[in-house]
């Protein structure tokens, strides 16, 4: 599969590079052309650098590796290129929450949707909400089991053919993809990152608010 893929930073290193392990031709797009070629290069696997215009081209599947507040300039330049083709955002719009304890490290979103914003922009893209909760460093790892069950990658969006090719490179970083219901849903996954994200770094084992499948039940009213 060709993959372009925006940006040039952590989670642009750990997904790009996993997919082009696995045979996937890729390049990567950045501001700065030495960076992309740099991180190509880190890459291997034929990956090469290239502008951003000429990555979003080249992608029949497009990752925004981007911080959002980047997002509406990058998107007004390359928008046009990115019609018919999947769209990624892997995106979090997070920020410090200053209404924490003195001491605490959390966040909040600083938008709701960001996912829904990029469709707006791009609405004739396929956009899809996926790689979201999990750092750079944990999909860029090769722990992929944890207390028996492989790693899942929720996947959010609203066209079936996208979502089978995002659930593919999932399932290609030796991920388990999960069907999380049409982009409207997404909001709920950015606001599930955040949440979790903030219980990590607060010290707090997120893992263990949810029971296992087997122990999770629940009557409908």
């Amino acid at each position: 599969m060709r993959i372009g893929i925006i940006g040039a930073g952590a989670m642009a290193r750990a997904l790009g590079g996993g997919w082009a392990a696995a045979g996937h031709e890729v390049v990567i797009g950045a501001r700065s052309r030495v960076a992309a070629d740099e991180l190509a290069a880190s890459i291997g696997h034929g990956a090469r650098g290239e502008s951003i215009g000429a990555a979003a081209e080249f992608g029949a599947v497009v990752l925004l590796a981007l911080p959002v507040s980047a997002l509406d300039e990058v998107l007004g330049e390359i928008g046009g290129s990115l019609a018919g083709r999947t769209v990624i955002d892997c995106t979090n719009a997070f920020l410090p929450d200053a209404a924490a304890p003195e001491g605490v490290l959390a966040f909040v979103l600083s938008e709701d949707a960001v996912a829904a914003r990029i469709a707006a922009t791009v609405p004739d893209a396929h956009v899809v909400k996926a790689f979201n909760v999990c750092a750079a460093e944990v999909w860029e790892s090769e722990s992929r089991v944890f207390e028996n069950s492989r790693l899942a990658v929720p996947i959010c969006g609203d066209n079936a053919d996208a979502v089978r090719q995002v659930a593919v490179l999932a399932e290609d970083l030796e991920l388990q993809p999960i069907s999380a219901g049409g982009l409207h849903r997404a909001k709920y996954l950015e606001a599930t990152s955040v949440f979790t994200v903030g219980l990590w770094f607060a010290g707090a084992d997120a893992r263990a608010i949810f029971p296992p499948l087997a122990a999770a039940f629940a009557v409908a009213d």
